[in-house]
């Protein structure tokens, strides 16, 4: 049997996805968060028959075959989550990996990177919101195995098409203009594909501008399948 002891120690965190952040103006025109040079990591230390054993907590719900998606999606929290996904479908392809996502959204390349990987492994991999899922958060959270995709009674999820600006001479502003409505174009079609909507015009229509959702209307839209208030057991689980 296992003995859990939780201790905090200041230190720098493993990654991006664990720093503390603060507010700025981000990529996809909401409000995204940079990191803090200081972070209080929660670690895990575990009384064993060989002795003991310490982990940092987000190592610590790896071990579970939990990925936290928390603030900003950058370039280096996607190449942490992606890592994390690839070893834990290595480690067991058939075993369901469970992502938790509380983010206002970020860089649309590297939420592809995420969201691509997601598609290409043979682990299901189910999606819970808490806090937030914004804008490219939100596609995220909609891009989850069928019927296990999750938000908490006070999340909230946000929808929006992407947004960006260039400088520079015409020629080149054009080429950016054109490039952005083609990533316009691939995200409502990920979105028309995960939501079940057939009609492409309602998905342009409702990500003309930000679009907030409760829960509930976003089980509604289709993003998600299920409003938790409980954990769902591991017996319930299985006979689901």
């Amino acid at each position: 049997m296992l003995t859990a002891i939780l201790r905090h120690h200041w230190s720098k965190p493993l990654s991006r996805a664990c720093h503390s952040t603060v507010p700025s103006r981000g990529l996809m025109g909401g409000w995204t968060e940079e990191p803090r040079a200081q972070n209080l990591i929660p670690f895990v230390v575990e009384q064993t028959g060989r002795g003991e054993r310490s982990y940092d907590i987000f190592s610590r719900l790896l071990k579970e075959r939990i990925v936290c998606l928390n603030g900003a999606v950058t370039d280096s929290v996607a190449s942490v989550i992606v890592a994390q996904l690839l070893f834990l479908e290595a480690e067991n392809p058939e075993k369901p990996i469970h992502l938790y996502i509380n983010s206002p959204g970020g860089s649309v390349t590297a939420g592809m990177a995420i969201y691509d990987t997601m598609q290409y492994i043979q682990s299901p991999v189910s999606t819970l919101c808490h806090g937030q899922a914004c804008s490219m958060g939100s596609l995220l959270l909609a891009a989850g195995e069928p019927g296990k995709r999750y938000a908490l009674p006070n999340a909230s999820v946000m929808i929006h098409q992407p947004s960006g600006g260039a400088s520079g001479q015409a020629s080149d502003i054009a080429i950016h203009a054109r490039e952005i409505l083609r990533v316009r174009e691939r995200l409502n079609r990920i979105y028309q594909k995960h939501t079940g909507i057939r009609e492409l015009e309602t998905i342009e229509k409702m990500l003309e501008r930000d679009c907030f959702m409760t829960p509930e209307e976003a089980k509604n839209f289709g993003l998600i399948d299920q409003v938790l208030e409980k954990r769902v057991s591991k017996k319930q689980e299985e006979e689901e």
